[in-house]
């Protein structure tokens, strides 16, 4: 590998945010998902996938929607346009760290 090692973002790093922000990806984009349903889909408890949501909305990352279904209050969640770009440019600094010939490639197309 001829340039320097990509720096991997902090925020989407910590392993229980990197999981969120996985599971998140796969939704199409603009689509969101019910907290509860995250929340099993993960298996974290209420409190810790809080935490975490709350850190990726701050870096602009998720977008949570407070609403209601009938009487039910309801948290969606959802990847932002940023958090998808921020998880593809993760997801690409960890293959140019796995694989240096990824790293040689993406600089020769000038990324």
């Amino acid at each position: 590998m001829s340039g320097p090692l990509p720096e991997l973002d902090p925020v989407i790093h910590a392993q229980a945010r990197l999981r969120v922000v996985a599971a998140l990806s796969t939704l199409p984009d603009g689509d969101r998902i019910a907290f509860p349903k995250l929340q099993d889909i993960l298996a974290m408890t209420a409190g810790n996938l809080s935490v975490h949501l709350r850190k990726l909305e701050d870096a602009g990352y998720v977008d949570v929607t407070k609403t209601h279904h009938g009487r039910t209050p309801t948290t969606l969640i959802g990847l932002s346009r940023r958090g998808r770009l921020a998880f593809e440019e993760y997801t690409t600094a960890v293959r140019a760290l796995i694989d240096p010939k990824h790293s040689d490639d993406l600089q020769r197309e000038g990324r």
